[in-house]
């Protein structure tokens, strides 16, 4: 493996904020941006990063509130998608990189689509894993959720589902995926995202950004204006045991979108947990023809 190619963990001054950053590959203003989901941090690359380093420069930040970037409390801090868009942007262009391709997942899927509908000229091409942006990924799960987001009553976040536990971070790797895919699980990944989450203020921390998903449910819309004007080549990677996200949404990608193509795995909403191997090689592929598409070098 080439030295270049081996991830370094880094921390950069963004605004107010220290932000921690995962990097691999030679720093160049062409890069892959890989944004987590959550409870997780920029972790959940860690076996990506040297595979996609031997190709490209690739950059992975633990958006603020998660992982080592800072976590100031909700007094003293806005945690919107719209707000921590601007601080990876920021991240961005202080390490000089103009033109990526960008991997969303999760909550960091909002945060993804509000920079893609700013700067789609800076956006190369576009994986979504486990991320949703069409009504057809909510499913009914998701009820308890809208009835908060229209009335934010005490009793309707009573009603809401208990995720805010050791337990429910354990679940959110580990629900509705079979025997055979969760003994793969690493659990590491859910004891180290609880010691983060347990920290003081940070459930609130994690209370706001579902909340502010309502914001990015309020911009479907946009959203997929941004798919029919622009039509960013796509590449979305499923885990179809996913309890939160339904699998129809890779569908609703399809749909709305000229060049793209879909990968279901046997896994669960951490698909990097059991699959990172697979996945690695499929971002190379995908990374160089987004690049040659758009006539450009790493």
């Amino acid at each position: 493996m080439l030295h270049s190619a081996k991830t370094r963990h880094r921390h950069r001054e963004v605004g107010r904020l220290q932000v921690h950053y995962r990097e691999s590959g030679v720093p160049s203003s062409t890069a892959v941006v890989l944004l987590h989901g959550a409870p997780s941090s920029s972790y959940s690359f860690r076996e990506v990063l040297p595979t996609l380093g031997e190709h490209a420069y690739v950059v992975a930040p633990d958006i603020p509130g998660f992982g080592f970037s800072d976590a100031p409390t909700v007094e003293d801090y806005e945690y919107t998608y719209e707000h921590l868009s601007r601080v990876i942007e920021a991240l961005l262009d202080d390490l000089g990189v103009t033109q990526y391709v960008l991997f969303v997942t999760d909550y960091s899927t909002p945060v993804g689509y509000f920079m893609a509908t700013r700067h789609s000229e800076q956006v190369l091409g576009l994986v979504v894993q486990n991320g949703n942006a069409h009504e057809a990924g909510l499913g009914q799960v998701w009820d308890s959720a809208r009835r908060y987001w229209a009335e934010p009553t005490e009793e309707n976040r009573a009603a809401l589902p208990d995720w805010l536990t050791f337990e429910g971070t354990r679940d959110t790797y580990l629900a509705g995926v079979p025997d055979e895919v969760a003994k793969l699980h690493p659990p590491e990944s859910w004891h180290l995202d609880w010691q983060r989450l347990s920290r003081p203020g940070n459930t609130e921390v994690y209370f706001q950004f579902f909340y502010d998903f309502r914001t990015h449910v309020a911009r479907f819309a946009e959203i997929a204006d941004y798919h029919a004007e622009h039509q960013p080549p796509c590449m979305v990677l499923w885990g179809r045991h996913d309890p939160a996200f339904d699998i129809a949404e890779v569908l609703a990608y399809h749909h709305a979108l000229t060049t793209f193509e879909a990968h279901i795995y046997d896994a669960g909403h951490f698909l990097l947990e059991t699959h990172a191997a697979e996945v690695a090689d499929l971002l190379v592929t995908f990374t160089r023809d987004a690049f040659d598409r758009a006539g450009v070098r790493s």
